[in-house]
């Protein structure tokens, strides 16, 4: 079998170098607080939403699976995760009658009340229907949660609890964003209600 490219060893060298860079910008404390965040509504049996655009609605989707059937496991009463983007009918049914800014907004004022949680996870943290959303989880009680790339963005001074990865790269930071929603899941289920 010939060698790979000396250029493509190079290029994957440099992005895992990056990779591994991005994931260490993040904060552990911030880390462990969110993680108490989202333990503390389990225990509280409080609903926990999750949403975001495009590679995060994908990583909204595997969060919430997660939660189901992961950090549920051994407890006797398993967390209450949703996602907001997992109803294809009900997003493009608002975003046609109503606004697409408004698409995680009118399934929250379906679902939620106060006292639950809402995680926005976005690269840029500038979706107007992220920051819709979080505007009205905060107006109505809810404890809300942002996890964003280096650009911040809107959401970061909007949210109670930020988590931040100092990079600008989507691949990378949504990736990351990934590692830190697997670290919530797994300290849920290993570590138990801490």
């Amino acid at each position: 079998m010939p060698m790979p490219d000396r250029d493509l060893l190079a290029w994957i060298t440099a992005y895992v170098t990056a990779q591994d860079r991005a994931l260490r910008s993040v904060s552990i404390t911030g880390i462990a607080d969110v993680i108490e965040v989202v333990s503390r509504a389990g225990r509280a049996r409080r609903r926990i939403f999750i949403c975001g655009n495009g590679g995060n609605a994908a990583n909204a989707a595997h969060f919430t699976a997660d939660m189901g059937k992961v950090a549920s496991e051994g407890t006797q009463r398993p967390f209450k995760a949703a996602s907001l983007v997992d109803s294809v009918c009900l997003m493009t049914a608002i975003s046609n009658d109503s606004a697409f800014d408004q698409v995680f907004v009118r399934q929250l004022a379906h679902q939620a009340e106060p006292g639950d949680v809402l995680i926005l996870s976005s690269v840029s943290g500038e979706s107007p229907n992220l920051v819709a959303a979080c505007r009205w989880a905060k107006e109505q009680g809810l404890e809300t949660i942002a996890l964003v790339g280096a650009k911040r963005g809107p959401l970061a001074s909007l949210v109670d609890h930020l988590i931040v990865i100092e990079d600008e790269h989507y691949g990378r930071v949504e990736d990351a964003q990934m590692n830190v929603l697997h670290m919530m899941c797994f300290a849920l289920c290993e570590l138990g209600s801490v």
